[in-house]
């Protein structure tokens, strides 16, 4: 079965469970399910039991949620959509960063597997996003950067910027406007005594921008040259 013969909801649930799992370690549960699909935590959970009667998730009652061989199939056929169409629309169609994550959560749903072949083909089989998110391959396998949130590295250390959330559009203009993206070299400097930020020059520019915490959580990177 293709993924496109799963209806629009349930392509939802099987992709935000795969995505709340990308990135963290921490169990999937029906609460944090329902927050990343935004509706009520008995809607998700009637979704979660549908789809353990589908064989797509895992569920026990009270316990965490895992796909299963065909629901990670699914998913991973969900998560290669949404991010070729993103970069589609940057590369192609020159839309910002920060504006591509809806459109593309409303075109995943219509475009066929032969459409996002095609998007792939065009684009020259991209491997990540422009986000940095790594595009799955055609086969479902996943290249995943060894990266890590900028908010656990000390100041002193220049790191490349490998991943930058998309959950907040306007945190990825404030990014934008100081050439933050994904790529780029930061170098972490102490912030302010009791500020609780760090100080962060981009590029080797010459002066340096000031991150809380809910911007260095966005930013997953690499140890630099």
């Amino acid at each position: 079965m293709s993924v496109s013969e799963l209806s629009a909801s349930t392509q939802n649930y099987l992709k935000a469970i795969w995505a709340l799992a990308e990135w963290s370690d921490e169990p999937i549960t029906p609460t944090a399910i329902a927050a990343k699909v935004g509706v009520r935590l008995s809607t998700a959970s009637d979704a979660i039991r549908k789809l353990a009667a589908q064989g797509l998730v895992e569920h026990t009652r009270y316990g965490s949620v895992a796909l299963t061989r065909a629901g990670h199939r699914h998913a991973v056929a969900m998560v290669r959509r949404h991010r070729l169409i993103e970069t589609f629309l940057v590369q192609v169609l020159g839309y910002r960063w920060d504006q591509v994550h809806d459109e593309a959560e409303t075109l995943e749903h219509a475009v066929s597997d032969f459409m996002v072949d095609r998007i792939d083909e065009h684009l020259g089989h991209p491997t990540r996003d422009p986000h940095g998110d790594p595009i799955p391959h055609a086969d479902g396998t996943v290249t995943q950067p060894d990266a890590v949130q900028l908010t656990g590295i000390e100041p002193g250390v220049v790191v490349t910027a490998e991943r930058i959330s998309d959950a907040d559009p306007d945190l990825l203009r404030f990014f934008a406007e100081r050439g933050l993206g994904v790529g780029a070299t930061l170098e972490l400097r102490s912030g302010a005594p009791f500020s609780g930020s760090v100080e962060v020059v981009v590029d080797g520019g010459e002066e340096s921008v000031a991150l809380g915490q809910s911007a260095t959580d966005a930013i997953w990177v690499t140890p630099g040259e």
